[in-house]
């Protein structure tokens, strides 16, 4: 089933998103320099990891014991 129609895929999805991106941004900076565009979506979800990390960590720790378990 497509991540669009589950909720809890697409829940992953955007978290190894926000993941991805907030590593990348902090590897290689000058990737997620804009921020307006495609790549302006990247560089809010880099924000987003930088700014939220206890929340998303904590989000990121739910869906995997989730996976597991579930």
């Amino acid at each position: 089933m497509s991540a669009l129609f589950n909720f809890h895929s697409f829940l992953t999805v955007v978290l190894l998103v926000i993941c991805t991106c907030t590593y990348l941004k902090m590897q290689f900076p000058t990737l997620l320099e804009q921020k307006t565009g495609f790549r302006g979506f990247f560089w809010k979800a880099a924000r987003i990891g930088e700014r939220l990390s206890p929340w998303v960590a904590a989000g990121c720790f739910t869906m995997g014991v989730s996976i597991i378990f579930f």
